[in-house]
């Protein structure tokens, strides 16, 4: 990334926070969106919804890695995708909000307002919508909170050299493993170890006399992420044909690193694949890598097939398209909007087939009843309940923001 950073440094001299592009597009012809960001972008939210309705309606845990249940595993794999991708694509819209012809000092401010507002939304609304109440004894910094405090970075990181910031992004996503031997125990009781929580290591700690902060997503390498994608949004300026080629050669030789990496074992993730009784096992145990934090491999495993995608995007037409394309184009509204129904429609599940629902007033979905839960078909097919009810929703919701000039719905 530095490298093709560097070859569109030379091209055009610094116009502001798109600078340092070979902008082949003129400033009036420049898409404010892209279609194959928002299909991308709206897959992912797709998957989300499958991974947060088996939360609720499954009957395994949070984060199943059990490779000897192929189709839960996978079930759970293939939303390891939506994380790194939408971090990701908040980086590129971070650029395009910029390339709108905003300074940036504007870029900036609304990177840090926009940021601190979704890191209220976490520990607010969204905390309200996982746990239907309103105890403040547990708290969650999940990853709406990351890509808040990621923003937060972001709008000091924008002021850096494009090869800079691009160079920063690549160190802490490709160097942060080598961290993973430093422990926040290493610091002792002081302010540093709940600091190396926040930067690196997930762990619940103590915010008050009877509160707990659970920091699942850190800011190492996430902030990385975002980073990233705002390092490499001259790319998406670029003609489309020039730009599907880069985003298709860059996406394979990162997915080319990641299998020839994860094959020797050599560096990248905290557990090493090992070979299975069966083939389908051995390859389950290959792409079993760490989520929290996100090591090296699993987000070359992400983002690497995720570029290939959007350049195959490029060309995606028909009427299914746009109707992804949709939820892309809405995701806060979709994320806060589909925690709340799935919660909902748990609790009537659960009173119907149980006549339990504590569990589901008070905390994350982890103490299920021991009969409780939906079959893996179950859940698929809850979660084509969950988006058609939803799509309504969002294209009322899509179609009001893009009617509106009032600046906060850009916060929403």
């Amino acid at each position: 990334m530095t490298i093709l950073l560097n070859r569109l440094d030379r091209s055009t001299p610094d116009r502001g926070p798109i600078a340092r592009s070979d902008l082949s597009l003129s400033p009036a012809d420049r898409p404010r969106r892209l279609p194959s960001i928002d299909l991308l972008r709206g897959l992912v939210m797709l998957l989300m919804a499958l991974d947060h309705t088996r939360d609720f309606f499954g009957n395994s845990g949070m984060n199943p890695r059990d490779i000897t249940e192929p189709a839960l595993f996978m079930t759970r794999w293939i939303t390891h995708f939506c994380a790194p991708i939408f971090i990701f694509l908040a980086g590129v819209s971070a650029f395009f909000y910029g390339a709108a012809g905003r300074s940036r000092g504007e870029v900036s401010r609304f990177l840090l307002t926009r940021g601190l507002f979704l890191i209220v939304m976490e520990f607010t609304i969204i905390k309200l919508a996982w746990t239907f109440s309103l105890d403040i004894g547990f708290f969650v910094g999940g990853v709406i909170w990351v890509i808040g405090a990621s923003m937060v970075a972001l709008a000091a990181l924008i002021y850096l050299p494009a090869s800079v910031l691009a160079a920063f992004a690549l160190l802490m996503i490709a160097g942060h493993n080598l961290l993973d031997a430093v422990k926040a125990a290493d610091f002792g009781a002081g302010a540093l170890a709940w600091v190396w929580h926040f930067l690196h290591e997930p762990a619940a700690i103590k915010i008050g006399p009877s509160s707990v902060l659970l920091v699942l997503y850190v800011l190492i390498p996430w902030v990385g992420v975002m980073a990233a994608g705002y390092a490499l949004g001259p790319v998406f300026t670029l003609e489309a044909g020039r730009r599907r080629r880069l985003l298709f050669m860059l996406g394979a030789a990162i997915t080319l690193i990641f299998v020839l990496l994860r094959a020797g074992n050599l560096y990248g993730d905290p557990a090493p694949w090992t070979a299975q009784g069966t083939t389908l096992a051995t390859v389950l145990s290959f792409i079993n890598c760490e989520k929290y934090p996100p090591s090296l491999l699993y987000l070359m495993m992400t983002l690497g097939p995720a570029l290939i995608l959007l350049a195959a995007f490029e060309v995606a037409r028909g009427r299914l398209v746009d109707r992804v394309i949709i939820f892309g184009r809405v995701p806060f509204f979709f994320y806060v909007v589909h925690i709340y129904l799935i919660h909902i429609l748990a609790v009537i599940f659960a009173f119907l087939t149980t006549g339990d629902i504590q569990w589901l007033l008070g905390g994350p979905p982890e103490s299920k009843p021991a009969d409780y839960g939906l079959s893996l078909p179950g859940i698929y097919l809850m979660t084509l309940l969950v988006i058609m009810i939803l799509y309504p929703l969002c294209r009322w919701f899509a179609a009001k923001k893009q009617g509106s000039k009032n600046w906060w719905w850009s916060y929403v």
